[in-house]
């Protein structure tokens, strides 16, 4: 093992999400007005939110179709998750449907993509996977 690499051997890290988009504008100023990061730059056919916790959000341009179900999806964490329901909804996105049985509170945004709303702190799980922290 090299003196710079972690305890795995890997110096990798995560230094950017970037989600497609067909409007990276439009997407990227809902995802800054939710998480309350400005957008700092346009590259290309990129637009940046800030960069935060060494993490950057970035939104690309792209004209492949959406797929119907993400592979991956953001939880996001607040204190009082159905007023963050109303407040998506406010800014263009929507409550998806077909995921009440899990107990998560899932979103989409302007595009779909989507999200889990989560309260902070712990919440309990079930051995499925569910919760009940919306009751």
């Amino acid at each position: 093992m090299t003196d710079n690499a972690n305890s795995t051997g890997s110096r990798m890290r995560i230094n950017a999400l970037i989600v497609d988009a067909a409007d990276p504008e439009r997407l990227a100023t809902f995802w800054s007005e939710l998480l309350g990061r400005p957008v700092v730059g346009r590259t290309g056919p990129y637009v940046w939110l800030r960069r935060e916790q060494g993490l950057a959000l970035g939104f690309q341009r792209t004209d492949a179709p959406r797929r119907p179900k993400n592979r991956m999806h953001f939880d996001v964490s607040a204190p009082d998750p159905a007023a963050e329901q109303r407040r998506v909804e406010a800014l263009g996105g929507r409550r998806l449907e077909g995921y009440d049985d899990g107990g998560f509170l899932v979103m989409g945004d302007p595009e779909g993509n989507e999200f889990c709303i989560i309260p902070e702190g712990t919440f309990e799980l079930d051995d499925d996977g569910r919760t009940d922290y919306l009751d």
